[in-house]
This record gives structure tokens, sequence and C-alpha cells, in this order.
């Protein structure tokens, strides 16, 4: 009988969606990452969370013309982490999708306070990005020393492409 109710317990658990094993993580200041992202989850139906800064990136503070920007400045200091509002607990995942935009050729800043925080002893660790011109270059790479314990599975620039084209190469990934 104990076996029958923590079967039943473990479908049920399963079918909310409360035992879900990957979930993205992702930080938009624009929208255009949020949007990558949110397909993507959605047609894996995975969790998904958003990174918040403290202070929101406004267009003043993007302005990559401006060597004075906060986005500027923050990407030519390695050490600059900017702040999280937000917690987001990625324990009970095994497989994390960071989501992030490239600025300058990196990762945005936030992104490294955010994996410099979490316990990646026994994760997956996939990276996704959406650029203007840059493409992925080494942010995942680079993101992935900073996540320490983590296995790191590979990443791919994904701002122009569907949920469905995510879906088959983290698929992919995962065999």
């Amino acid at each position: 009988m104990k076996k029958l109710i923590f079967v039943l317990l473990i479908s049920f658990c399963c079918a909310a969606g409360v035992y879900a094993k990957t979930v993205f993580v992702y930080f938009s200041a624009t929208g255009t990452t949020e949007n990558m992202a949110k397909n993507a989850a959605s047609v894996m139906d995975a969790d998904i969370f958003k990174i918040q800064p403290v202070q929101e990136y406004t267009a003043a503070d993007r302005n990559w013309h401006d060597k004075n920007s906060r986005t500027s400045i923050e990407c030519n200091d390695p050490k600059s982490r900017p702040a999280i509002a937000n917690k987001i607990d990625i324990s009970e995942y095994d497989t994390v999708v960071l989501c992030y935009p490239i600025w300058w050729g990196y990762a945005a800043r936030i992104m490294y306070t955010y994996v410099e925080r979490q316990d990646w002893r026994g994760k997956k660790l996939i990276t996704l990005c959406t650029s203007g011109s840059s493409g992925l270059g080494q942010s995942g790479t680079d993101l992935a020393k900073h996540a320490k314990g983590a296995e790191y599975l590979g990443g791919k620039d994904f701002t122009r492409k569907g949920g469905d084209e995510v879906k088959k190469y983290i698929e992919g990934l995962l065999k």
C-alpha cells in the first residue's frame, strides 16, 4: 500500500510540474532575450525565472556609444557584479539553461552575479544568448568557469531562432 501511495504521489508531482528537471534562468534588458527564453521554456514545458536587477537598465544605461554609460562601465570592469533583486533557487533542477544578452562581446555582468551565488554541484549547464552582432563568443565557457561544479554542455546564439530550434539543440546536448 505504501508503494502504491508513493508511486501515485510521484506521478501527481510529475503531472503537476513540481518535479521539473530543466529550468531556464534569464536576464533581459530590452525584451529580446526574454522572448527567446519564454518561447523555448514553453516549448520544452520547463520552468522559467527572470533575474531582476535592483536597478533596471534604461536606454541611456545601454548606450554603447557612450563610454560612460552604465553597461559600458560594467563591461569594462571584469569584477563588476550588478546587484540582483530576487533569489532564484535551482536546487531541484538537474539542467539549468542560462539565457542572456551579449554586451560588448560578453555576457551581461549581472549573469556573473547570479552564477557565482549558486551551488552548481551536479548540475548540467547550457548557455543561450541573444546578440545584435557578436554571437556567443567565449561567454558560455567564461560563465561556466564561474559555475563551480557544473558540467558545461555547450552554448549557442539564438537571437533569430524559435523555441523549437532551442528545444532540438538542448535535447541534442542532453543525449
